[in-house]
């Protein structure tokens, strides 16, 4: 089995089944529908896979069309839409039991030395998931009454459970995967406990990312999270992701659906 970062680096590892179209493997789990961030790390690798090396990811922008059924392969189909002097943009399609459930548009840029030098400076201020260690920037709260006053904002500390490979690609869609796994917390913060029994039925809209600055994925990075709005069944989220140095490396942008559980709406 190996470890679980061993896992994640097998899940992110395609299969070319034919020029620009690859599959992806969809483990078997108990959720309803397949993690996002599997998807989009996927999805990124697929259009990685048709781009040089010299050319790192610049930015993402994808939409989750429709859930993923766990344990069921995904083909992934990408269109080389352009490649400039300086820019290369691919837009992958997800396919799963012959219906589109994803939809990706990732910008890569070759590096560029000179220009405009600035960044937010990282916020002064640790639960363990799999394959990623994550840590709570702040004490949980765990009933109802310790949400008064709760801004809609978290931060955690993250990295793989273990050392990955040196390709740059393999950091970026591993950190991919898991911007998905905390990011609406921030728009849940004032209305329930993030650890425990959940009001809502949630699930990820879109996601967008920009990658400013090379980082590796398997040393601790700090991604914090809050949410500007929360109105009309949607949530909007926005993440920096820093090091440990205070460099800004990503930004992440998503919205995310929440309706009470049991309602079963497309």
């Amino acid at each position: 089995m190996g470890t679980p970062v061993d896992q994640l680096v097998d899940l992110l590892d395609l299969e070319q089944i034919e020029l620009n179209i690859f599959r992806g493997r969809s483990p078997e789990e108990s959720l309803q529908r397949t993690f996002g961030g599997q998807v989009a790390g996927q999805a990124l690798v697929a259009a990685g896979r048709t781009v040089d090396d010299d050319r790192p990811v610049h930015s993402l922008h994808a939409y989750f069309l429709r859930p993923g059924v766990p344990g069921v392969p995904i083909v992934y189909q990408v269109d080389r839409i352009r490649d400039g002097r300086s820019f290369t943009t691919r837009r992958v399609l997800g396919i799963q039991q012959g219906r589109s459930i994803f939809a990706l548009t990732a910008d890569f840029h070759v590096p560029e030395a000179g220009g405009i030098e600035h960044q937010e400076a990282m916020p002064a201020f640790i639960s363990r998931r799999q394959p990623f260690d994550i840590r709570y920037v702040e004490r949980l709260r765990w009933t109802q009454e310790e949400l008064v006053g709760v801004e809609p904002r978290s931060g955690v500390w993250l990295k793989t459970n273990g050392a990955l490979p040196d390709n740059p690609l393999i950091h970026v869609c591993a950190l991919t995967y898991a911007s998905d796994m905390t990011l609406l917390d921030s728009v849940r913060a004032p209305v329930e406990p993030l650890w425990g029994t959940r009001n809502f039925d949630m699930a990820s809209l879109d996601h967008a990312m920009w990658f400013h600055r090379p980082f590796r994925a398997d040393e601790w990075l700090l991604y914090q999270q809050e949410s500007p709005i929360a109105h009309g069944a949607r949530g909007l989220a926005r993440g920096q992701i820093f090091d440990r140095n205070g460099r800004l490396v990503v930004s992440v942008m998503q919205e995310g659906l929440f309706r009470p559980l049991g309602d079963r709406r497309a």
